[in-house]
């Protein structure tokens, strides 16, 4: 399973790494709602979560969706700019700018990729035009709760108003604790960025690539970009650029804009942490047992990003309602699973702390 870009016709200069604030502001807003993900950054998210005014937290719960179980693409708008060659903006700022210039269209098609309604790599009709479509995205977020089901139906009924509220709110965060983060960290960022670059110019796209992540490779002979995820998709450059966007806050998870008519950009963490290692050898045999299978080691690639009921993963990955539970029962069994009762729902979840102990590649792996 891998995400292809094809770069057939790629020239050179038309390759650029470049650090992001608003991707960078994204990934602060998903290790504070998923501590768990980022064992390495769980001091700075307590002093955050700390010092937050309880509106301002109160309203983070509003749309964690578009951070929390996806990284909505919202958070690389310059990516959907017309011509495909936008870089990000020096500043917080200018990147909001850019989002305020994304079309209504585009805005609600990103703002609702979490409910997987629309198609992501291929064109097809979006939720403002097509009732079909609409149709689907909100009997979607209904499934998922009450707060993603309010956010869709304000998001469709109004577009310019979710707009402006989602502008909002991140000024507001970026006044109470990102820009002083984003004072620390972009001087590492604007660093690798260097670095990246200049191995580029040395040595080219592949060892560039090969920088970024191990999972990240040049097939020159197909001319084309693989990412090694747990996942499909693909993208060409077409007349557009290639964009590398270095993030401190986001390891392990490397992301891949694929969205069909955007700009590919490959969002990769800079550097790890240490994480810990398995203490008994008859857990760890259990546990590597039950992920051997390879639907299993699918469905915790989901569970890794969100809480699912039994029919939610049957719905996803087209099987059978008794099949998906007889492999949740596999994994529960070896203690990877947690669960929940919401109403007459179970919701099953991969408990990620627990999965760290396996070490930090099946970790990096699932949440890639």
């Amino acid at each position: 399973m891998s995400v292809t870009i094809d770069i057939s016709g790629l020239r050179r200069e038309r390759v650029a790494v470049v650090p992001s604030p608003l991707a960078e502001l994204c990934m602060a807003l998903h290790a504070l709602a998923e501590p768990a993900h980022h064992p390495g950054l769980q001091g700075w998210a307590t002093g955050v979560t700390a010092r937050l005014d309880p509106h301002l937290a109160d309203r983070m719960c509003e749309a964690d969706f578009l951070w929390r179980t996806t990284f909505s693409d919202l958070f690389l708008p310059y990516a959907g700019a017309a011509g495909g060659s936008t870089l990000p903006g020096a500043t917080l700022a200018e990147e909001l700018d850019l989002l305020d210039k994304l079309t209504d269209e585009q805005f609600v098609d990103a703002a609702l990729e979490f409910t997987c309604a629309m198609p992501y790599d291929m064109q097809g009709a979006g939720a403002l035009v097509d009732p079909a479509s609409r149709r689907r995205a909100l009997e979607l977020a209904a499934a998922r709760g009450p707060r993603p089901a309010e956010f869709t139906e304000r998001l469709l009924a109004d577009p310019p108003r979710i707009r402006a509220w989602l502008r909002q709110f991140l000024e507001d965060c970026d006044e109470a604790f990102f820009a002083d983060t984003w004072s620390r960290l972009r001087h590492q960022l604007a660093a690798d960025a260097r670095r990246k670059t200049d191995l580029l110019g040395r040595r080219g796209l592949g060892e560039a690539l090969a920088s970024v992540s191990a999972a990240v490779t040049l097939d020159e002979t197909g001319g084309r970009i693989v990412v090694d995820k747990l996942g499909h998709g693909r993208t060409s450059i077409r007349a557009g650029s290639l964009l590398l966007v270095p993030t401190s806050l986001g390891w392990p998870h490397l992301m891949v804009l694929h969205r069909y008519g955007w700009q590919p950009v490959i969002h990769y963490p800079v550097g790890s942490p240490e994480l810990t290692v398995p203490t008994s050898v008859e857990q760890l045999t259990l546990r590597m047992t039950a992920l051997s299978h390879p639907m299993r080691m699918r469905l915790c690639r989901s569970l890794a990003r969100s809480a699912f009921t039994t029919s939610e993963l049957a719905q996803t990955h087209g099987m059978t309602a008794p099949e998906i539970s007889r492999h949740l029962s596999v994994l529960k069994k070896a203690g990877l699973l947690t669960t929940r009762r919401r109403g007459r729902y179970v919701l099953h979840q991969l408990d990620v702390t627990m999965v760290a102990r396996l070490g930090s590649d099946f970790l990096e792996g699932v949440l890639r």
